[in-house]
């Protein structure tokens, strides 16, 4: 049996599984892309899960030795309790996971995984655009197939730089073809955005994932449009307003009853760390939601990328790996 380097045992997020998976098939969708079907080696069915969903795949220990892993959305049909099946980019410019993925994952391996947790619900509708950028098809494509099944109407845009660009192409000719919109940069120039949301109204609702340049400009023209709904989901960090202050903070951990200072350029996460807390994390960048964390007091400076609008402005909860406080002391239900 092939297995990648051994991790520690680690806990469960939320009451979410870790399971020991075996690759069944791998193949390529799309330049740099490579999609993996993942089976339970025990041979049991995967919890069931909802559009929008993505799962944690440890890639072994990183160079300080903790565990590595990455987040990936479950792109396959979600009656199928057999198989979890994720799409991966081969990206230069990630931190190594990607490449990681494409080295080492290959048909036979067994490795872990934790999930599935899902950010990026689809809310009811009486109707959906749904915007995809490259590998950003991967959790739009199981919504697309939600909103059908139910005869709610919809429009899928699915943008990339080029053709080969474009993964799961076979997946997406069986949907009917009067719905989606192919573009491609290179054939036809730069989508027209402003013209594809112009005429959107209160009952539209907006699902996007892709390049963080893409969500932004989409972003800010829904905040200025004021009418439709959007909701994205990032692979990357939203990055921080220019001039953003960084103050250092308190953290009181009400279970403990510990102090724990947070200076500026230092993160939550990793001060409680080296202090010996045991906190669930994953990706350290504000995008996964594995180190939410309940607030009790004080006033977050929410920095991450999952958290709506209405939840930061509650302040129940704050992502610890990226954001920190307006107040001098936060406490943490930890």
């Amino acid at each position: 049996m092939t297995r990648l380097a051994e991790i520690p045992q680690l806990p469960a997020v939320d009451h979410e599984e870790i399971f020991d998976v075996r690759i069944s098939d791998r193949r390529f969708v799309g330049e740099d892309i490579v999609a993996l079907t993942l089976r339970r080696d025990d041979g049991e069915l995967f919890p069931a899960w909802e559009p929008g969903s993505h799962i944690d795949v440890f890639l072994g220990k990183d160079v300080n030795g903790d565990p590595l892993s990455r987040q990936y959305s479950l792109w396959g049909p979600v009656e199928d309790r057999t198989a979890w099946r994720i799409g991966v980019l081969k990206d230069p410019k990630s931190r190594g996971g990607s490449q990681r993925v494409h080295d080492q994952l290959l048909e036979g391996v067994v490795l872990q995984v934790r999930g599935a947790r899902n950010h990026f619900q689809m809310e009811p509708a009486e109707s959906y655009i749904f915007i995809a950028g490259g590998i950003g098809i991967t959790p739009i494509l199981p919504m697309v197939k939600q909103a059908e099944r139910q005869g709610v109407p919809w429009k899928l845009y699915y943008l990339a730089r080029n053709r080969e660009r474009l993964a799961l192409l076979e997946e997406i000719s069986k949907l009917p073809a009067q719905h989606v919109i192919l573009h491609c940069d290179d054939e036809q120039g730069m989508i027209d955005l402003a013209g594809i949301t112009s005429t959107l109204g209160t009952s539209e609702h907006v699902y996007a994932c892709g390049p963080g340049p893409l969500l932004d400009v989409l972003d800010t023209m829904s905040q200025e449009s004021g009418r439709w709904t959007f909701h994205c989901e990032r692979f990357a960090a939203a990055t921080v307003a220019p001039g953003r202050t960084e103050l250092p903070f308190e953290v009181l951990l009400a279970k403990s009853g510990t102090n724990h200072q947070i200076p500026a350029g230092v993160s939550c996460l990793k001060v409680l760390r080296e202090s010996g807390v045991n906190v669930d994390w994953s990706c350290s960048e504000g995008v996964c939601g594995t180190c939410e964390t309940e607030v009790l007091e004080g006033e977050p400076d929410h920095r991450d990328s999952v958290l709506t609008a209405e939840e930061r402005a509650a302040n129940e909860t704050m992502m610890i790996c990226v954001s920190r406080a307006h107040s001098p002391k936060i406490v943490l239900n930890l």
